[in-house]
């Protein structure tokens, strides 16, 4: 007994939603295998194919006859044969604006070997649900850099709110567009492997592991001995050339009023960086550089008057 097909109602039930690979077997006839993932990635082209693989089972079919839709939000769309294989068929769906998901089903009609001029019989897979990704992150090219290395990050949907964090350390970000981040490794613990998570503009978006290992920075002088209004320059030294992006020393001060300097960043490919540090109001205090070697690097510093 051949089934027909399923009422507008009973299209919408939840309850026949299922996942990739479905295997559909109607009246001993034709099996569709439904060969869409249910989560797909946004891209530029805002197209998304639907595939389906339908074989006749039985002899008695005309496979000339065979016609392959996709039946999306209750429109039928035309499915064309794949060029990597004759029994697969494909649709791009253009997803409309605004739009994460769309309810679809396959259908196909076919005729048998007769003479006479028989109705089209129809076999259909239940109705499927197609959801969109439009913020995720793809795998890192680089999962691993010292503490201060700028990182990349590829994906979809970012924000100029959202912020790197590795494990609960926050990263200083550098938006670039929707589909591209930049962060400092902060000054975690290095030899360790994180979770590297993006957040603040929208969902938590987990974008793998990221070690951040150790590195040595050495400082000259060790000490600054100032008076209001005196510059000094202040050096400092890694033991290996700085990575693409440059390397960001995370330098900062407990005495601010005292002590004005620049940001510093070892250019990319340079082991050595100098910065002009110039006295402002009398203090005492120091230094701080966090993630390079054991501990904290601590450069003293005195700011007398003139």
């Amino acid at each position: 007994m051949h089934m027909t097909r399923p009422s507008q109602a009973r299209r919408l039930v939840p309850a026949l939603l299922a996942g990739l690979g479905l295997l559909v077997l109607t009246g001993c006839h034709i099996t569709i295998t439904n060969l869409t993932p249910d989560l797909m990635r946004e891209n530029p082209s805002q197209l998304y194919t639907i595939s389906a693989r339908v074989k006749a089972t039985s002899n008695s079919v005309d496979r000339s006859t065979i016609q392959v839709s996709a039946v999306i939000d209750g429109q039928n769309r035309e499915m064309h044969k794949s060029r990597l294989a004759d029994d697969v068929y494909e649709y791009d769906y253009p997803l409309p604006a605004g739009r994460d998901k769309a309810s679809y089903y396959i259908l196909v009609r076919y005729r048998f070997n007769s003479s006479a001029p028989y109705e089209h019989q129809e076999a259909y897979t239940q109705l499927q649900m197609l959801r969109f990704d439009r913020r995720y992150a793809l795998p890192l090219e680089i999962n691993r850099g010292p503490v201060g290395g700028r990182v990349n990050v590829l994906g979809g949907g970012f924000t100029p709110q959202d912020v790197v964090s590795l494990g609960s350390a926050p990263a200083r970000t550098v938006y670039e567009s929707p589909n591209s981040l930049s962060f400092f490794v902060p000054a975690v613990e290095p030899g360790r492997d994180y979770t590297l998570l993006v957040s603040g503009g929208g969902s938590p978006v987990n974008a793998g592991t990221f070690r951040a290992d150790p590195t040595g920075v050495t400082v000259n002088p060790a000490s600054l001995n100032l008076r209001s209004g005196e510059q000094r320059a202040l050096e400092f030294t890694i033991p290996t050339p700085a990575p693409q992006g440059g390397l960001l020393l995370d330098l900062t001060t407990d005495i601010p009023e005292s002590v004005i300097m620049p940001e510093v960043v070892v250019p990319e490919g340079a082991t050595s960086v100098t910065i002009t540090v110039r006295a402002g109001k009398p203090g005492a205090g120091a230094l701080y550089l966090k993630g390079f070697g054991p501990g904290e690097i601590t450069i003293p510093v005195a700011v007398s008057a003139q």
